[in-house]
């Protein structure tokens, strides 16, 4: 195939020459092809981004300064301009990270518009409040843009979680400094198209793909004012030490080993496609995907069975197809992680029921069969630590109080689901879950409602007014004003 090659950064509103030579290549997971390049960021290209981001909130006449309706009428141009590119959007997801086509148009190619617009009514809803005052006078509580944002960005679903910061941010006045993933970085320049085509000034986007190092001089660098990043914990711990040392906001949305509890109401063949939604979606590589799924001991054979024939038939191939369920993890290094899962899952003493190698009608590409471990100790490694593949482990409880137990025993917090008949059980069961989103028989992300975890899933929230707060700073004016 034709690769897809660029020859320069999106920087300050224009494609701007490289500081070196030095490139990123992009391997296809399905064929293990190269299928394009970028350059490669460094420091001085990032000093040049953030240049630009500064230069570009500061100017007092500039984006930040804009009334929300006209910032919105650029937001408008720019949400179509990104509904223009959606299925080329999708195509290079799919083709980077192997997510497959059907979940990229849903995921990639729509979610990124949707969101612009929403953060744009949201703004234009206003930015002011007038307080009565309790000592008599009243004042005037106003909502600013924080300033230059540094969002960086993971592979798994690149360009729906770009949005999670950039759509809240650009409503907000904020200018953004965005660093994507190395392994999918050809649809953040499609994006960069896009924002060029729709006319968003100068500086106020700039996208700079790089390694872990660049990425942290972006976050310590002196012209950010804060930073939004998701990923592993392990990354999210360091950025949040060092924003705590220059007391700089940070959201951070991280890790996940979400619980998937089937009460001992649920015929769990009749929900088995949200099910799969739930637990296997875009192979595994989802960080709120509930790969802990807790069973009743009255059900549990039943349910294991059930689990197992799910994944037995869905379909693995190539992922531009539109019948493939099961595509391949974006990398040989991803691939090697979930193989020594698989290998820690058998010698810890989980029973194997379905998966767990590679298969053996695909000699290229970096694929594992869904794989399913019965009779997992709560407090096994593939029962607590995240695994990023599509690999379940099945535990088992004796009642409500041992699952809600097991569903909390965990460093995570970030999704989780309930499956029952009974929609009030299951909304009650929820209730007592240490996470911060749950799903009652699916889940499904809302723009409308905050998304986020506690303990070792993050700080901070996205998504729903909460995410637009987060790129808002609030300033109070006293005023010399009686109480109306």
């Amino acid at each position: 195939m034709t690769t897809i090659d660029y020859e320069r950064l999106y920087i300050n509103g224009a494609w701007t020459a490289p500081e070196s030579a030095k490139r990123i290549a992009v391997h296809s997971p399905t064929t293990e092809g190269l299928i394009g390049s970028v350059p490669e960021g460094t420091e001085r290209d990032i000093d040049n981004a953030v240049a630009a981001a500064r230069r570009a909130f500061d100017d007092p006449t500039g984006w930040a300064a804009w009334a929300p309706a006209r910032r919105g009428e650029v937001l408008e141009q720019f949400a179509a301009a990104l509904e223009a590119r959606g299925a080329e959007t999708a195509r290079r997801v799919t083709i980077q990270n192997g997510m497959p086509i059907w979940l990229a148009m849903n995921f990639e190619a729509g979610f990124p518009a949707m969101l612009v617009r929403y953060y744009a009514g949201l703004v234009a809803a206003g930015l002011e409040e007038r307080r009565q005052g309790m000592l008599g006078k009243q004042s005037l509580v106003l909502r600013e843009p924080i300033g230059v944002v540094a969002a960086i960005v993971p592979w798994n679903v690149p360009q729906a979680i770009t949005f999670l910061k950039l759509a809240p941010a650009l409503a907000a006045g904020c200018t953004i400094v965005l660093k994507p993933a190395p392994e999918t970085v050809l649809d953040a320049f499609l994006m960069a198209e896009a924002a060029l085509e729709a006319g968003l000034p100068p500086g106020v986007i700039n996208v700079v793909p790089a390694g872990r190092e660049v990425g942290a001089y972006l976050v310590e660098h002196p012209g950010i004012d804060k930073v939004s990043f998701t990923g592993s914990s392990a990354a999210g711990r360091s950025i949040a030490r060092t924003c705590g040392d220059l007391l700089r906001p940070v959201t951070l949305e991280l890790g996940g080993k979400s619980a998937a509890i089937v009460l001992d109401d649920t015929d769990l063949s009749d929900l088995m496609e949200s099910f799969f939604a739930s637990t296997l979606l875009n192979n595994g590589q989802i960080c709120w995907l509930g790969t802990r799924v807790l069973a009743p001991r009255s059900k549990y054979n039943t349910i294991v069975d059930t689990i197992a024939g799910l994944a037995s038939s869905l379909q693995i191939g190539d992922p531009l197809d539109e019948s493939t369920q099961i595509g391949p993890l974006v990398s040989q290094r991803q691939r090697d992680r979930v193989e020594s899962y698989i290998e820690k899952g058998k010698s810890d003493g989980g029973r194997l029921v379905v998966g767990g190698g590679r298969p053996s009608d695909r000699d290229k590409g970096w694929f594992v069969e869904p794989t399913i471990f019965a009779d997992v100790d709560r407090n096994a490694t593939i029962a607590q630590e995240e695994i990023f593949g599509p690999v379940l482990a099945v535990i088992p409880y004796e009642d409500d109080d041992d699952a809600i137990a097991i569903a909390n025993n965990t460093d995570y917090g970030l999704g989780g689901s309930v499956w029952t008949s009974d929609p009030e059980r299951g909304a009650a069961f929820a209730r007592r879950i240490r996470s911060g989103t749950v799903g009652v028989n699916g889940y499904v992300n809302d723009p409308v409602s905050p998304f986020g975890g506690i303990k070792s899933s993050g700080l901070g929230r996205e998504l729903g007014p909460e995410g637009l707060s987060a790129f808002q700073t609030f300033k109070t004016i006293y005023l010399d004003e009686p109480n109306s």
